[in-house]
């Protein structure tokens, strides 16, 4: 029997199921905060003011410390090592000396709890749609690039080639003997008549053959055979099995995004400047990465070595920061895994993120988050890094480059067409922070229909 039940009717009650789970979410981290709040008040009464204040002061000590220990060498970064280790066991110990550790750790964990939970409510209403996509007919001819020894031979592991050619793809397995020019074998492959192309490898080289994807208006499809994987993950692909991504060949979609530029180089991820990109133009940096980072950072941190950049995005002046991202679209702000994902890839604007921190002062402020005076965040569709030297290191989707100053970031919307399997799940995003006014204003809104009733 064929079925009456309205379409229109049954997505608006799923959407007010919805809602009112978002509500009851976003109440339940209130109420939990609010817990949280009492439990400290009852145990402690008048004291909870005084252990405020010396749990956020312990805070402020430590952060300065680790600010010291990075950017001093010898006998004082080890003292400023004692000191972070040493002041949050202090307070734990004052705590326990005032017989109040059990609620001040009973405090902490039901507001993590009511943290989490409210950034949960709020992450269900701010999810972001995905990209547009289109069904197209399968590739006559795809062409993939895959490097063996990405992300510790996964190609060889789950069988990438033997997959690709079975499903009618040629394959080029780079030799890590004799270093090829990927960008000129996507280019070859493209002019006798390759219709996609493809990589099963690390970020970098996903950028290389990106680009020559979007020069010659191709689709791309990306393997998930690195060892990070970000742009993968941006695309919501399965990192744990990147055979997966084969199904694209066969059953795809198209989604159009955007692509980064940094002077004529393609990024697919990030362009970073500053520390990081000093520190890794190295040679030292490949053979130990902690120890090159720690003798280097002190100098690089306080300025007395490395160049002083300044860059100019969107009307706005960040002088002399100590490390800039520039990102293929804006990483969402909040993210406790730092830095990993981004909400949209066809936003059509550059994320820029500056560090500027010239004492344990402004390292403290940086507790603030997003509010600390020594970070800036914005979007701009142009990027210009200066600094008074005549070239600069740069980290280009992983990769140490050294590029002439000035060094102009820009961002091509939709210049890249990326071929995904089709129904492909949205990609995972992080909450974000939570806003306490936002929850009391979601918690206790009145519903859109009964309040126009």
């Amino acid at each position: 029997m064929r079925s009456t039940e309205d379409p229109a009717r049954t997505a608006g009650t799923t959407g007010r199921r919805s809602e009112t789970a978002q509500k009851w979410t976003a109440r339940a981290a209130l109420l939990v905060a609010t817990t949280a709040v009492v439990l400290l008040l009852a145990a402690a009464g008048a004291k909870s003011v005084v252990l405020l204040l010396v749990g956020l002061a312990g805070l402020a000590v430590t952060a300065a410390a680790v600010w010291w220990a990075l950017t001093h060498h010898g006998l004082l970064r080890v003292s400023a090592v004692t000191l972070a280790a040493v002041v949050p066991l202090a307070v734990l110990l004052y705590y326990a000396a005032v017989d109040l550790l059990w609620a001040a750790l009973a405090a902490l964990a039901l507001w993590a709890v009511a943290m989490l939970t409210g950034r949960a409510a709020l992450g269900a209403v701010t999810r972001p749609a995905r990209p547009r996509h289109q069904r197209t007919a399968p590739p006559r001819a795809p062409f993939l690039i895959m490097n063996p020894r990405s992300g510790g031979g996964k190609v060889g592991r789950f069988h990438l080639a033997e997959r690709a050619r079975a499903l009618g793809a040629e394959v080029a397995v780079l030799d890590p003997a004799h270093p090829q020019d990927v960008a000129e074998l996507a280019r070859r492959a493209v002019a006798e008549g390759a219709d996609l192309l493809g990589v099963a490898g690390g970020d970098g080289t996903q950028a290389l053959v990106a680009g020559v994807a979007a020069e010659h208006d191709v689709p791309f499809v990306v393997i998930s055979a690195g060892t990070r994987n970000h742009f993968a993950m941006d695309l919501g692909l399965d990192r744990a099995d990147p055979s997966t991504g084969l199904d694209a060949l066969t059953d795809g979609v198209e989604l159009r995004i955007d692509l980064g530029f940094v002077s004529d180089r393609v990024f697919v991820n990030n362009a970073s400047f500053g520390v990081y990109a000093q520190v890794v133009q190295s040679d030292a940096y490949r053979d130990d990465k902690a120890r090159t980072i720690l003798q280097q950072l002190p100098e690089l941190l306080t300025h007395r070595s490395g160049p002083r950049l300044t860059v100019r995005a969107a009307h706005v002046l960040v002088d002399t920061p100590q490390a800039v991202l520039v990102s293929n679209n804006p990483y969402q702000v909040g993210d406790a895994a730092g830095l990993g994902r981004r909400a949209r890839l066809d936003s059509g604007v550059l994320g820029v993120l500056g560090v500027n921190v010239d004492s344990a002062a402004q390292a403290v402020g940086l507790l603030r988050g997003r509010h600390a005076r020594g970070l800036t965040s914005l979007t701009a569709d142009e990027v210009v890094v200066d600094a008074d030297a005549p070239e600069i290191a740069v980290g280009v989707d992983g990769e140490a480059l050294l590029l002439p100053t000035p060094v102009t970031c820009r961002i091509a919307p939709g210049a890249l067409r990326v071929r995904v399997p089709r129904g492909l799940p949205a990609a995972p995003r992080a909450n974000p922070p939570t806003d306490w006014r936002a929850l009391r204003r979601l918690a206790f809104a009145r519903r859109a229909g009964a309040a126009a009733g």
